[in-house]
């Protein structure tokens, strides 16, 4: 839950500016640095308020908690910019008296700090729990019947849910074998059947369960789709065991089957993978350490406590800050638009830079450097621009090429104007499924450009080992590795080299060899299989251009096959 997250970022905002997702202070002006604060203060207070009155989240939480982070780190780069506190809680605080006060977890970053924890502790009397994601509620029993039920609000009074989780049936009316007053401290879940973190993420679980306790009336529909995951029992025993056999026998003994016993950083691993990637029926977004021994319930305060933390899952979306706006061209001539960030952790994978893809989604999204972004991964591996999250107040100017003017059968040589299209048609010939050229990357064909040595798409076919030495960056070995790279292209197959060139597709063309294929006109290719009027027309430009059958040539006085 988001209730007393300020309090834990402004602990942690020093730490998090050492973090790679965020970057050291700006370099704003006082005016320019209120400017921002102002902006995202706003933005982060107009969330709260959707999400404690209406019951929606206008964003993930992990975006949520990147934003809050950012919003602490910024000012604590500018503590003299006087802001009022935000109002996390005054939309929904409630006027009833919490039985117990609710702490709150502070979120351990890695590994290395749960194992630093687990230390201080010396590994005694530990214990790990999934940690659900959904809504906090407090449950008070008086001679085994409900009497009241509370949500967090800030922690010392919230607001009273009694008359609407008498309606959900998953919370018990009345409990067997229970003390005369017992206080519970538990998570409303949305009922999830054989759910996977992993596979499934958080489906916007605990948006559901705040948004049906929001609506009033309370529709028994959804009530029946809640669940109450039961964490603690702060007016229990001082053990765990006790603890958790009181729960049993109080009808919580799935509850109290997902608290287990640690002693080591790879105990809570197992756990920590176990419930991310197994079933449980209802979405997590970390693990949650304990010890079992704690301070009576009567000195708890409404903040992180010493003795239970949080470990998260990496969130599934990063919050980016972009950086500057690149827009490229490709071999066929057309722009696109890559938006270089601020570094940022993804998933254990560190980010700098996302394809936004065409120049009219730019355009229609209007992003600028500052303006920050949230980005995930596409296939577990490449990085996704999904949503624009807030906008810089400065709107920084953006110089945008010339989208028009170049086609596919443009740009051979590295002349003015020309010189990112050229560059793009060397990095896509050295492509696995074309020459196969590895270690040639864009940065190695533009230090060849640089040093004079390539005027035409294929004169890397002749440079010599002394040539390429020479050239900064490429040393002896490296440039006769090269050589042999280049040398080794001339065996690679005809089909293989007109993918290189850059020929359009052929569908299910016979490619016998350059002088029959050169010889179809359009009403000839039109006749191939797969091939249209259009990809047609394009095909016999291409094996008809200058430039082509002048490239064509030089690769047949290289004795390359086909030509």
């Amino acid at each position: 839950m988001r209730q007393g997250r300020h309090r834990l970022w402004a602990l942690l905002a020093a730490w998090l500016l050492t973090m790679p997702c965020l970057a050291a202070c700006p370099a704003w002006s006082a005016a320019h640095a209120a400017r921002e604060l102002q902006a995202l203060h706003d933005q982060l207070d107009a969330w709260n308020h959707a999400y404690r009155t209406e019951g929606r989240s206008p964003v993930p939480d992990a975006i949520y908690d990147q934003a809050l982070a950012r919003y602490e780190a910024w000012h604590a780069c500018f503590p003299r910019q006087a802001l009022p506190p935000l109002a996390h809680l005054a939309d929904a605080t409630g006027t009833t008296t919490a039985p117990v006060a609710q702490t709150g977890l502070a979120k351990l970053p890695d590994a290395a700090a749960v194992q630093a924890w687990m230390a201080a502790r010396h590994g005694d009397d530990l214990w790990v729990q999934p940690k659900a994601d959904g809504v906090a509620v407090t449950l008070l029993y008086v001679d085994g019947r409900l009497r009241q039920a509370t949500s967090r609000g800030d922690g010392l009074h919230g607001s009273d849910w009694t008359a609407k989780v008498r309606r959900i049936a998953a919370v018990p009316q009345r409990l067997p074998h229970a003390p005369a007053r017992v206080v519970l401290q538990g998570e409303l879940v949305w009922n999830l059947p054989g759910h996977r973190q992993a596979r499934d993420g958080g489906v916007r679980a605990r948006a559901d369960v705040a948004g049906a306790l929001a609506r009033d009336p309370f529709d028994a529909q959804a009530a029946a789709h809640i669940g109450l995951f039961v964490w603690d029992w702060p007016s229990g025993p001082d053990d765990m065991p006790a603890r958790l056999a009181g729960l049993v026998a109080m009808g919580f003994g799935t509850s109290a089957a997902l608290t287990r016993p640690v002693r080591s950083l790879e105990d809570v691993r197992h756990w920590r993978e176990r419930w991310y990637r197994g079933a449980l029926p209802f979405a997590t977004d970390g693990t949650v350490l304990r010890q079992g021994h704690r301070p009576p319930a009567a000195a708890w305060k409404p903040e992180p406590p010493a003795w239970a933390v949080a470990w998260k899952y990496p969130p599934a979306q990063a919050l980016a800050t972009v950086r500057a706006v690149d827009f490229r061209r490709g071999r066929r001539g057309g722009l696109s638009v890559v938006l270089e960030l601020e570094p940022v952790v993804l998933d254990d994978r560190t980010v700098r830079r996302v394809s936004l893809g065409s120049l009219a989604r730019w355009r229609r999204l209007d992003l600028r450097p500052g303006d920050q972004v949230a980005l995930s991964l596409a296939g577990l591996t490449i990085p996704r621009f999904d949503a624009v999250v807030w906008r810089t107040r400065e709107r920084a100017r953006v110089e945008v090429p010339a989208d028009a003017g170049h086609g596919p059968l443009d740009c051979w040589h590295p002349l003015p104007g020309c010189r990112r299209q050229f560059l793009a048609r060397l990095d896509w010939l050295a492509g696995r499924q074309r020459l196969a050229l590895d270690g040639m990357g864009e940065s190695t064909w533009q230090a060849l450009i640089d040093a004079g040595l390539l005027h035409g798409l294929f004169d890397w076919l002749t440079l010599t080992p002394a040539q390429l030495a020479a050239v900064p960056g490429i040393g002896p070995t490296r440039a006769r590795r090269l050589a042999e790279a280049f040398a080794r292209t001339r065996a690679r197959s005809f089909a293989r080299w007109l993918q290189a060139l850059g020929m359009p597709p052929a569908g299910r063309s016979s490619l016998p060899d350059w002088r029959t294929l050169a010889a179809r006109d359009t009403a000839a290719w039109n006749d191939q299989p797969g091939v249209g009027p259009g990809r047609a027309a394009s095909l016999q430009a291409f094996f008809h251009h200058p430039e082509v059958v002048r490239l064509a040539a030089r690769l047949h006085a290289a004795g390359v096959k086909g030509f």
